[in-house]
């Protein structure tokens, strides 16, 4: 294996040694969909490209198809239309070598509680058929870079929901494959235990693997995520980095809490959108507390706005300015927010 630089020298992009053409991307799906005996669309035509090396993110709400789109993808499902390629195979015609060049890291922990962190890894290495001369190093080196070195002898029943899914993880990795699917990876656990992990994705994805991640959470995949796809009702509606997608909502945004109840939101919002304030580009979204302005010219004009709602009546309770994030692209494309439970507060909050 070559290893080829990738943005800025520290990621890695694993190529064929001695094949000068372009490698193959580790995912192609044309127009993929999966529909269930009720009439359900799970996945609704989906066409996706995943370059070697990328770490890519699936955002999207329970239900929107996130998950039924990997078990594709990992042969767990069969799609009702289209083609899919995983590694350079195909999902229907090659699933034992799509399994055997993946690792996949379910929403649910998939290790043995009585065995010990290093018992649990020398089983994955049996199952997938490493080699016996390389285990003890892999183990070892599996176990450090997943920061359990140090209790490889412990049980794992005694171990915090995040040393579980930190071991979950390196069982996905024994057999060193060029892609790895997380499905939810970090869902349940607390913030200190979600960053600690996405140190130890860095690091793989910064070894030349590719990552495919689904999440809900918006700051997971803005801080992981080279791009995005936002899927709702089983079809991508955005794709791009998330730098990319948060400049379709505006330099800042203006978050507005109003008194009374979501009607009052959307009389705001319907004032706002005819006041004259702001240009065709701004995004004027209605809120369970209020509303959010996204514009280029928020911060310029905020004063503005807020004057126009208490003239015409509107009692405000709370605002807020602040740069532009996952949930406010989310909210301006879909019209919903995202649960993401323990969201850090904006840096500019003023409360009445």
């Amino acid at each position: 294996m070559t290893h080829q630089s990738k943005r800025n020298g520290e990621k890695l992009i694993l190529s064929e040694e001695g094949n000068d053409s372009k490698p193959k991307p580790s995912i192609e799906a044309k127009r993929v969909s999966l529909v269930y005996g009720d009439g359900t669309k799970a996945v609704n035509d989906v066409s996706l490209t995943v370059p070697r090396g990328e770490f890519f993110g699936f955002l999207g709400p329970n239900g929107a198809g996130k998950t039924t789109f990997i078990k594709i993808l990992t042969t767990l499902l069969k799609p009702t239309r289209g083609e899919a390629r995983v590694n350079g195979f195909s999902v229907g015609e090659d699933p034992q070598a799509i399994r055997e060049s993946i690792g996949y890291m379910a929403q649910e922990t998939n290790v043995d509680k009585d065995l010990t962190a290093e018992e649990n890894v020398r089983f994955a290495c049996e199952a997938y058929g490493v080699p016996r001369g390389v285990r003890e190093e892999r183990i070892r080196n599996l176990l450090e870079l997943v920061g359990l070195y140090e209790v490889a002898d412990k049980r794992v029943k005694e171990f915090s929901g995040g040393m579980k899914k930190r071991l979950d993880a390196a069982t996905a990795l024994v057999h060193e494959p060029p892609l790895i699917f997380l499905d939810e990876p970090t869902t349940g656990l607390d913030p200190k235990s979600r960053k600690k992990l996405w140190k130890y994705f860095e690091k793989i994805n910064d070894r030349g693997r590719t990552i495919f991640l689904t999440t809900q959470y918006l700051e997971e995949a803005d801080y992981l995520c080279d791009r995005v796809g936002v899927i709702q009702g089983g079809k991508i509606v955005e794709l791009g980095s998330p730098e990319e997608l948060k400049k379709k909502v505006g330099s800042h945004v203006l978050e507005i809490n109003l008194k009374g109840d979501k009607k009052s939101g959307k009389n705001a919002a319907e004032i706002v959108r005819k006041s004259g304030i702001l240009d065709d580009r701004a995004t004027v979204e209605t809120t369970e507390e209020g509303l959010n302005i996204g514009s280029d010219r928020t911060r310029e004009l905020g004063t503005d706005i807020l004057v126009k709602l208490r003239d015409e009546g509107f009692q405000i309770t709370g605002f807020n300015l602040h740069d532009p994030t996952l949930d406010d692209v989310f909210l301006a494309i879909t019209g919903e927010r995202i649960d993401e439970g323990g969201r850090e507060e904006p840096s500019l909050n003023f409360e009445r």
